[in-house]
């Protein structure tokens, strides 16, 4: 069967499921390289940032995770003018090599204790080249499947493309839990991290086996046959009636909103679960990743669902569900994950007192007395409360500590029941974070499944390719990619591991209300437009 696209070309349904697997896997490859750095955060913070404090290491490697983010609305400039003068497939082909080739690099680059000072400069600079290329990729990849759907089928069609973002993330989290399991712990430690930054060149060369079988998308061709591509697509972009108003909707109202939900999920809850409550990493990523791959399902299921009721109330009922769900969802887990610490910050919470109580995270040494209190803590992972006081002290629950060393402040938490060995938690309660985490997915999936659909129909043809990129990894880069880092920030200068939500339902809430109010429903919008 096919069907008619444009003046003269002809679609073939064959040839379209071809499309959008090696779309969609390619996707996944794609993500996968940009995710890894990730999930290895902390094994990348000892390596090329090390202090002694773990927090701190967390804190500069997820800042370089944060890097790459903000130069993804620069690769969506470059890939986006380039996708509209020159086309869609060749465009994401040269993103793919340049994600690849920087992501390897990072598994090849010496240690901190190797090169010194080059080691951290080297890796923010393969970071640089990693966000150049994402922010180029995802919206090649969404038009070109968009271009290729049947009208009532664009949700369902791209949804595969949305779904292959999470697909990258997991099998992230695949690769480094078998890496872990075959080479051992010590070896683990030692090099083996940098054997899934390394099998990016395997998936480098899948990925360009897969998508050199593609052919330029009918819209472009169209485009190009009948003369109407546009000369400056990044000019026109931002000087055509009404784009500009299109753009920071997509940014603030769409962008923003989906990518702080997923990273919530994604990396804040591995964060919170490994950190916060000191569940195994092992079991943690299995949890995340786990409940990732079956929450899949939702998100090619509320692409399938916009394509009947529209692409905007799937979003717009999403955003309200995680406002009211975040913080109960985070305790709930934080309850279930690991009882004895959420027992013990019930019952003996700690307060720390004194004058000049700061904490910068970011400080190797604490100027001040209260402030190397707080930094003990942090190290902990154990909440705490800071109030003022002439003096500096601490207490926990009725008691005050006497010795303020260290070993003194650990062995009155240990009297009080913190305990700091990594949990496991047993079937019953590991079946329920899961549930936990699954629902996040789902509500991840009603706000991100619909969405290649929406912006592919929300922009004109001849200037998609930059008015899609530049607002979508804008939003994805500056609101969402900042998330773990601003998120756990709150966390270590609060010392609340529940107080980093607050970032989400801010931008959540933001989102929410441009799309009431400015988001228009695009589902029955012509391509060739």
């Amino acid at each position: 069967m096919t069907q008619s696209v444009g003046s003269d070309y002809v679609m073939d349904a064959r040839r379209d499921r071809l499309v959008i697997t090696a779309s969609a896997l390619g996707t996944v490859f794609e993500w996968y390289d940009f995710y890894i750095y990730g999930v290895l955060a902390p094994i990348i913070g000892r390596t090329f940032f090390p202090t002694d404090n773990p927090t701190v290491e967390l804190l500069y490697t997820l800042a370089g995770f944060a890097i790459g983010f903000a130069f993804r609305p620069l690769g969506a400039m470059l890939f986006g003018y380039l996708g509209d003068r020159l086309g869609r497939k060749y465009t994401f082909l040269a993103t793919i090599i340049l994600m690849g080739a920087a992501t390897a690099g990072v598994g090849l680059t010496p240690s901190a204790a190797s090169i010194g000072v080059a080691a951290p400069v080297i890796l923010i600079l393969l970071r640089v080249a990693q966000g150049l290329a994402l922010g180029g990729e995802y919206g090649g990849a969404a038009i070109y499947v968009a271009e290729h759907a049947p009208a009532g089928k664009r949700g369902f069609y791209t949804s595969f493309i949305q779904a292959g973002v999470i697909g990258g993330f997991i099998l992230s989290l695949i690769v480094v839990v078998g890496t872990q399991a075959v080479v051992g712990k010590a070896v683990w430690d030692a090099w083996g991290w940098r054997i899934p930054f390394v099998l990016s060149l395997l998936l480098l060369g899948i990925s360009l086996w897969m998508r050199l079988m593609l052919r330029e998308s009918p819209v472009f061709l169209a485009m190009k046959q009948a003369g109407e591509q546009a000369r400056n697509p990044l000019r026109e972009a931002f000087t055509a009636p009404g784009n500009k108003g299109r753009m920071m909707v997509a940014m603030i109202g769409i962008a923003a909103g989906f990518t702080v939900i997923a990273y919530t999920v994604m990396f804040q809850s591995l964060y919170f679960l490994q950190n916060g409550l000191h569940v195994s990493p092992g079991m943690a990523q299995l949890l995340v990743g786990g409940s990732a791959f079956f929450g899949m399902a939702a998100f090619i299921f509320f692409g399938w669902l916009s394509d009947r009721i529209g692409r905007k109330p799937p979003i717009v009922a999403g955003y309200a569900l995680v406002l009211l769900l975040v913080f109960p969802l985070y305790h709930f887990m934080g309850a279930t994950a690991n009882p004895g610490l959420a027992t013990a910050a019930q019952n003996a919470p700690v307060v720390v007192r004194g004058p000049d109580c700061v904490f910068d995270p970011f400080a190797k040494v604490q100027p001040t007395a209260c402030g190397k209190l707080l930094d003990h803590f942090s190290k902990r992972g154990i909440p705490y409360e800071k109030r003022g006081g002439a003096a500096t002290g601490v207490t926990i629950g009725q008691a005050a500590v006497p010795d303020l060393t260290p070993d003194g402040l650990d062995a009155a938490l240990a009297d009080s029941g913190y305990s700091f060995d990594p949990v496991t938690p047993d079937t019953g309660r590991a079946m329920l974070l899961f549930i936990a985490l699954l629902l996040f997915w789902t509500l991840s999936g009603a706000t991100y499944g619909p969405v290649a659909a929406l912006l592919s129909e929300y922009f004109p043809a001849r200037i998609r390719y930059s008015s899609l990129s530049i607002p979508y990894h804008v939003g994805t880069g500056y609101f969402g990619g900042f998330l773990p880092l601003v998120s756990q920030y709150i966390v270590a200068r609060t010392g609340d591991p529940y107080a980093g939500l607050w970032y989400t339902v801010v931008i959540v809430a933001v989102a929410l209300v441009t799309c009431v109010l400015a988001l228009p429903e695009t589902r029955h919008r012509p391509l060739d437009a």
